[in-house]
């Protein structure tokens, strides 16, 4: 099989005696969707040096000019959705209707930021004093590193890489290695749009060799992934005074009150805490629910489950495909077991499960008769794993939402405009969902967390010059 190379100045390089890795599809670990070389420091900084030189040079190039590379990337991922969404799901182990979803996603993205292009100004403001002019101007940061997970491997990619080229700065990205694949077929696009050599270089491999590689001589970092990575991350970034921008983890509650439309809510916690095989920073890992509907509510979505088709992600007929790998696999398990040795009851799920090929399958996991303070509560567990919490009313319901180091996402189920308003606006979270699944984002808005969720600028949207840009103010006298 041939070994594929890292993306650096405009070339595909693979040196002599490189390290390498191998993709494997999780849906059949027989299928290896490709070698990939292992960019080792030396080669890391040779894609921050092409980076630096092409910058000025993409800067200065004519908004329309960027724009229009950006609109005929958005065309070709639009134009191939079903090639690449196979490769997604292949890769990546989300479901073929997924996967062709994620990479419409990264086009859409593409397309707003082709408007963005022309739309980044200033102000001009009214000095204090007389006689002098005020003028405020948005410029790019510069290089910007990104690293982005394997979940959502062409969509977090593309909300990175769209908005820094959009604004004029260059970037070096490292992938997940669990996607190197993907990531490969969105650069060649990128290169066929017209993107010059050097604005947009890939590395590949593991975090501690690349990605510690890449967080040294550039001016930015954009990561999503892990906490504890995140942390050590802002530490680095800190210590060389260049801006940082981490989405992190989750441990989102959905709220399922006494007005509730039943059916309604089964059908968000479903989606929300399953779907994606629960392999979503925004997944529902906690569904906190009021005694009144409680039994109701679990036998309800205890049927659901039943219904649901695990198997390979690229069949008609699956509604959840497979676990990424299996050291992920066996971490979701030890959490079924630290689940039931905290005391909660696995009503639901949480078997390995055999299919026609090898794989990292599971049934989705189901526990209720959990406290909050359960370390299947507190801490991200990443998989189809769920656990239901029984509160007494809205008041409590809420204090145990809140009652979690994270912040990204969270949903309530309710009739009622009072208790949606005030969730709404209490409610610890950079996303608050109303009888609507915890999982789903539009392209254009702010996504960002708080606590241990995020960190710096929110990403998305025009927002997302806040982390891509630096304003300058110029006073010039009349």
């Amino acid at each position: 099989m041939s070994i594929y190379g890292n993306y650096i100045n405009g070339e595909w390089v693979t040196k002599s005696h490189q390290s390498t890795f191998a993709s494997v599809s999780p849906s059949d670990t027989g299928d290896q969707v490709g070698e990939f070389s292992i960019a080792d420091e030396q080669q890391v900084k040779e894609a921050i040096a092409a980076a630096r030189a092409a910058q000025p040079s993409w800067a200065s190039t004519p908004i329309q000019a960027r724009s229009e590379i950006l609109l005929k990337i958005g065309l070709e991922l639009g134009e191939r959705k079903a090639e690449i969404g196979k490769l997604v799901s292949r890769e990546g182990g989300k479901t073929l209707a997924d996967g062709v979803a994620e990479v419409v996603r990264a086009s859409q993205v593409f397309h707003f930021f082709a408007g963005e292009t022309l739309r980044c100004g200033g102000e001009a403001i009214p000095s204090t004093r007389p006689g002098i002019g005020v003028l405020t101007s948005r410029e790019p940061v510069g290089v910007v590193g990104l690293i982005t997970p394997w979940n959502f491997p062409i969509a977090i990619a593309s909300w990175k890489i769209a908005p820094a080229l959009a604004f004029g700065n260059s970037v070096v990205l490292k992938p997940s290695e669990e996607t190197p694949a993907i990531a490969a077929e969105l650069f060649r696009v990128m290169a066929r749009a017209g993107v010059p050599a050097g604005v947009a270089n890939l590395v590949n491999g593991p975090g501690h060799i690349t990605g510690s590689a890449l967080a040294q001589g550039i001016d930015a970092l954009s990561f999503t992934g892990s906490v504890p990575t995140g942390r050590k991350l802002a530490l680095a970034a800190s210590e060389q005074m260049i801006r940082i921008q981490l989405e992190l983890g989750g441990k989102n509650p959905l709220v399922i009150l006494d007005d509730a439309d039943l059916p309604a809510a089964v059908e968000c916690a479903l989606n929300g805490a399953f779907f994606s095989a629960g392999q979503r920073c925004t997944a529902s890992s906690r569904l906190i629910v009021t005694e009144r509907v409680h039994d109701q509510f679990v036998d309800a979505l205890r049927t659901r489950m039943r219904s649901l088709n695990i198997g390979h992600a690229l069949d008609k007929d699956t509604h959840i495909g497979p676990i990424i790998n299996q050291r992920q696999l066996d971490m979701i398990q030890r959490y079924i077991g630290v689940g039931k040795s905290e005391g909660a009851e696995l009503v639901e799920g949480g078997q390995l499960l055999e299919r026609r090929n090898p794989g990292f399958y599971m049934q989705p996991a189901l526990f209720i008769s959990t406290r909050n303070d359960m370390r299947i509560n507190q801490e991200e567990v990443f998989g189809p794993f769920a656990s239901v919490i029984r509160v007494k009313d809205y008041d409590e319901a809420l204090s145990t939402a809140n009652d979690t180091e994270f912040g990204l996402s969270a949903g309530i189920c309710t009739t009622s405009l009072k208790y949606a308003n005030h969730f709404r606006m209490h409610i610890q979270s950079g996303l608050a969902m109303v009888n609507l699944p915890t999982a789903g984002l539009d392209y254009h808005v702010p996504l960002g967390g708080v606590k241990s969720s995020g960190y710096g600028p929110s990403e998305q949207g025009k927002y997302a010059a806040d982390f891509y840009t630096h304003l300058k103010t110029a006073y010039i006298a009349n």
